[in-house]
């Protein structure tokens, strides 16, 4: 089914770039927060000392992107929208037929999004410059962001 066919795109609304920022903001500080929880003995120890922090956090680097990983993944497939998303009252839907997205492509996405990051954040840019607003992730997994 091509993206137009039977399916009134008129009442799609696109999410606008603020509440995307606003839903990434929210969902980067939290898994910050709960990288922190997890961490806690580790970071209790270092007595106030950030620089210390930002070290032990590097040294956990592939247990954070593991732990974004799967708590993209499962939010978005789940419920459709991650925490933030669903503060800042936007969803994911699949740009095929404007449906649930599947494990699959929560997945995809999920990856795509860790790639975006690594990039220079230079995959979430490509919004600015997309008929549908998607990022280099949403592209991957053909997704879109929508008002909620």
């Amino acid at each position: 089914m091509s993206m137009n066919e039977n399916i009134d795109v008129s009442k799609l609304e696109l999410a606008s770039q603020k509440s995307k920022l606003k839903a990434f903001v929210i969902d980067d500080l939290l898994i910050s927060f709960i990288a922190i929880l997890i961490l806690w003995d580790k970071v209790a120890l270092v007595d106030g000392d950030m620089m210390a922090v930002v070290l032990l956090l590097n040294e956990a680097f592939f247990q954070i992107v593991f732990l974004k990983l799967i708590y993209q993944t499962f939010f978005i497939w789940y419920y459709g929208a991650t925490i933030g998303k669903i503060i800042a009252k936007i969803k994911v839907i699949k740009e095929e037929d404007f449906g649930k997205v599947d494990l699959m492509s929560a997945l995809m996405r999920s990856a795509g999004r860790i790639i975006s990051e690594s990039i220079l954040y230079i995959g979430f840019a490509l919004s600015f410059y997309t008929e549908g607003r998607q990022t280099l992730h949403d592209k991957l997994a053909k997704t879109l962001v929508v008002n909620g």
